[in-house]
């Protein structure tokens, strides 16, 4: 049965805003004019659905500055960023990061906890994290809270954003959703997501990758977590628990893994076992990984040998990606991240030599939000649910 005149029109309207809203988000301020080109939408709809998100309270329109050009400039449309906000949450191994991120992707708010790697129970930390939002929620009285996003080191199952493993959390299968709504004073969207998936969606929308389609994104903390952008969107697989690059196997001899499996990639370039090569203590967390890199950093030759074992691994995992997914760029972030600039020497000869020809000179690029890019990649994905219908009525002041 064919909808309705009407019906088609509202749709279009929706999906017009829609598009208007996210232009000026992800690409910022512009006039109407600069929007028509970049939407191909027409100037006279550009006039109406802008004074329509003017009404709704997501964009204002200002002066620009004089540029002594002759005549009238035309108006500038940007996000009313301290109006409209959502919240990421990040809920890492040894911390729990909370942002406040303003329509635009500015950010205004953030506060991060560290807590002992002995302290993860999932009511200790969820409990964490709601008092991280209490917190910051005080200091932006007034805004509209549209959504929350949370990240999770672990499977995160796409058709009811369950997390159905987080073997470095040791929790259970959990419905985390429900779980922050109900701890949460808040009737707002409330959404889920793997921890390296939104890492990834971070770096390819307001990081080091921003402006291209094609990223491989790959985080350390104690396990390896991996996020995959094809074509501009993030690669969530059937049931979303695509892209579990520390799970791939890499050493068909290796130890056997959390996650039950022998050799993953995981065993080799994670924490403990970087630790362990340095001769450090592999549960020494975040004090002995900062005594690693400073010793790397400043060219200790007592952490060569382990680091050039990690640039090894490291290579062997990220060929099998490279080579598969045909990327314009792979970001390392967290441990890895911050090892990059002293295993690169290693690193990029041993990738180079595993490499397809035509896949050869493939950049690798250290992450620019660093432990943050969680509670970035969580924000955007939050900002994803109000800017594909920006007259969804479940919004909150």
């Amino acid at each position: 049965m064919n909808r309705s005149p009407g019906l088609r029109s509202e749709s279009i309207r929706r999906q017009n805003l829609s598009t208007v809203l996210t232009s000026v988000h992800r690409e910022g301020a512009s006039s109407r004019s600069d929007l028509v080109k970049r939407t191909g939408l027409t100037r006279s709809s550009m006039g109406d659905l802008v004074s329509e998100l003017t009404r709704l309270g997501f964009v204002v329109e200002a002066a620009p500055p004089p540029d002594g050009s002759p005549g009238r400039p035309s108006p500038i449309v940007q996000a009313d960023a301290s109006g409209n906000v959502v919240m990421g949450i990040d809920l890492m191994v040894d911390s729990v990061g909370v942002t406040a991120d303003g329509l635009g992707g500015q950010r205004l708010h953030s506060a991060r906890r560290y807590r002992p790697r002995s302290r993860v129970g999932l009511d200790e930390t969820v409990a964490m994290a709601v008092e991280l939002v209490d917190q910051i929620r005080a200091d932006i009285d007034g805004a509209r809270v549209h959504a929350i996003g949370v990240a999770v080191p672990g499977m995160v199952r796409r058709s009811d954003q369950r997390m159905v493993l987080a073997p470095n959390l040791g929790w259970p299968e959990t419905d985390l959703k429900q779980l922050f709504k109900s701890r949460l004073d808040f009737d707002g969207n409330v959404l889920v997501g793997n921890e390296a998936d939104l890492g990834a969606l971070a770096e390819s929308r307001r990081g080091v990758a921003a402006g291209l389609n094609h990223v491989i994104y790959l985080s350390g903390e104690v396990g390896i977590g991996g996020g995959i952008i094809a074509d501009g969107r993030l690669l969530r697989g059937r049931d979303g628990l695509a892209g579990e690059a520390g799970h791939i196997p890499v050493n068909l001899d290796g130890r056997q893994c959390r996650c039950g499996a022998i050799g993953c990639l995981e065993t080799e370039v994670g924490e403990e076992t970087l630790l362990q090569r340095a001769g450090l203590s592999s549960d020494g967390g975040r004090e002995a990984v900062d005594e690693l890199i400073t010793a790397a950093r400043a060219g200790d030759p007592s952490v060569q040998e382990a680091l050039s074992a990690h640039a090894h691994w490291l290579a062997v995992g990220l060929a099998t990606l490279v080579n598969l997914f045909d990327t314009d760029a792979v970001v390392l972030g967290g441990l890895l991240g911050d090892l990059l600039p002293s295993i690169a020497s290693e690193l990029e000869p041993a990738l180079k030599q595993r490499l397809l020809p035509a896949q050869a000179d493939t950049p690798v690029l250290a992450a620019a939000f660093g432990i943050d890019a969680c509670g970035v990649g969580a924000a955007e994905m939050a900002w994803d649910s109000v800017l594909d219908d920006p007259l969804r009525p479940d919004r909150q002041r």
